[in-house]
C-alpha cells in the first residue's frame, strides 16, 4: 500500500495521479481518517490471518469480486463509473485484495483533498462509514478481492449531496474525527 497526495489533473483515472513532488500520507495519518490498514501477505495461510481480523472487528460474512472486463461482462463500463462516483456507505468498507491492483481515494475531510491510496495483493484496507470515497482500477484493469461484512453482504452507495451531508453515519464520522456538526 502506498498513499498520497491525489493531483485532481482531468486525465484518466486509472493512471497514479501523484502530484509532482510526491506528498506521501503515512498509514498513521489515514489511520487519524479512521483509515485502517494491514498486509497480510497472500503467500501462505492469508485466510487464517483474515478470519483472526474477522472475528476481532465482528465480520461474519464475506465474498469475492472479481472487477475486471472478464468478471462483470456487460456492466464493466457502467460499474467502473459508479464505483469512482464520489460517496459513502452507511457501513464499513473492508477489502483484502488476492489479485491485481486499483486505488482507493479518500476525501481528507478537514482540507477537503483526495488521498489516493494504491493497494496491490496482501493488502487489507478499512474504510469507515461515513467517509467519502471512491475506487477505480489501474491501469491493468483488474482487481480480485475479498469483501467482508458486518451483517448481510451489500454495498449501497451513497453519492455525495445535500443530503449525505446531513446523513447520520456522515454526521457520526465527522463526530468521530473531531469536526463539528450542524
Amino acid at each position: 500500500m502506498r498513499a498520497y497526495i491525489y493531483d485532481n489533473e482531468p486525465t484518466d483515472q486509472r493512471l497514479p495521479h501523484e502530484t509532482s513532488p510526491s506528498q506521501p500520507i503515512s498509514v498513521e495519518a489515514l489511520n487519524k481518517l479512521g483509515v485502517l490498514y494491514w498486509n497480510i501477505p497472500v503467500e501462505g495461510d492469508w485466510e487464517q490471518e483474515i478470519n483472526k481480523v474477522a472475528e476481532e472487528r465482528s465480520y461474519k460474512n464475506r465474498d469475492t469480486i472479481n472487477v475486471s472486463k472478464e468478471g462483470l461482462g456487460d456492466a464493466y463500463e457502467s460499474k467502473i463509473r459508479s464505483f469512482f462516483e464520489e460517496h459513502l456507505h452507511e457501513d464499513e468498507e473492508i477489502r483484502y485484495i488476492i489479485e491485481g491492483s486499483g486505488f482507493f481515494d479518500v476525501r481528507d475531510v478537514e482540507l477537503d483533498q483526495w488521498i489516493r491510496i494504491a493497494i496491490t495483493p496482501g493488502d487489507l484496507l478499512v474504510l469507515p462509514a461515513g467517509i467519502y470515497h471512491r475506487f477505480t482500477l489501474d491501469e491493468a484493469n483488474n482487481i480480485k478481492a475479498l469483501r467482508l461484512f458486518k451483517d448481510e453482504p451489500k454495498w449501497v452507495p451513497h453519492p455525495r449531496s445535500a443530503e449525505t451531508e446531513v446523513n447520520p453515519y456522515r454526521q457520526q464520522y465527522l463526530q468521530s474525527r473531531g469536526i463539528p456538526v450542524a
